[in-house]
């Protein structure tokens, strides 16, 4: 966030100093008011751009074991380019590595579900995947693992249609 702000300035300087030479270059000819307004262009250009580049940079930067499986788009009103052309300020991966089977219930899967969001910190959830059902639990609410495997007190989740999360654990 910081080098974010950093960068902002700078382009805001940059733009002035190139509309600042231009002035120079013609003799002055140049509103005074062009200069402000260039660092002004310059600093929301580089804060659009930066919104825009984050879920690439942050994908970019996952290991190859995460696989991402759901983003979420981005739209507001004091915004109104989103309206145009959203941007991904949130999203989920799976790690591949994570997914683990038990014997006794061969159809269901335990996963790490990792929530990446812009401005925000990483956040880890365990999910329980029954690819036979098409559904899944979320075991942070309290679920529980008898002495066999079996899941006890979970709040099992019925999709309806297909699931990214299920899906993509299933394939593992």
């Amino acid at each position: 966030m910081f080098l974010e702000l950093i960068g902002t300035v700078f382009a805001g300087l940059a733009f002035a100093g190139v509309v600042m030479l231009l002035n120079k270059l013609t003799g002055g000819r140049l509103p005074r008011w062009a200069a402000p307004v260039a660092a002004g262009v310059g600093m929301i250009a580089m804060t659009i751009t930066s919104e825009y580049s984050w879920y690439n940079r942050t994908k970019d930067q996952l290991p190859n074991a995460l696989t991402v499986v759901q983003e979420v788009e981005s739209r507001a009103f004091y915004r109104p380019w989103t309206y145009a052309v959203p941007f991904v300020d949130r999203f989920a991966a799976i790690d591949t590595v994570s997914v683990r089977t038990n014997e006794s219930v061969p159809d269901q899967r335990l996963v790490d579900l990792y929530f990446f969001g812009r401005w925000a910190p990483v956040s880890m959830v365990p999910v329980a995947v029954n690819c036979a059902e098409n559904s899944r639990a979320n075991l942070a609410d309290g679920a529980e693992f008898s002495a066999d495997g079996e899941l006890l007190n979970a709040q099992w989740f019925k999709a309806t249609g297909s699931d990214p999360v299920i899906k993509a654990t299933c394939e593992v």
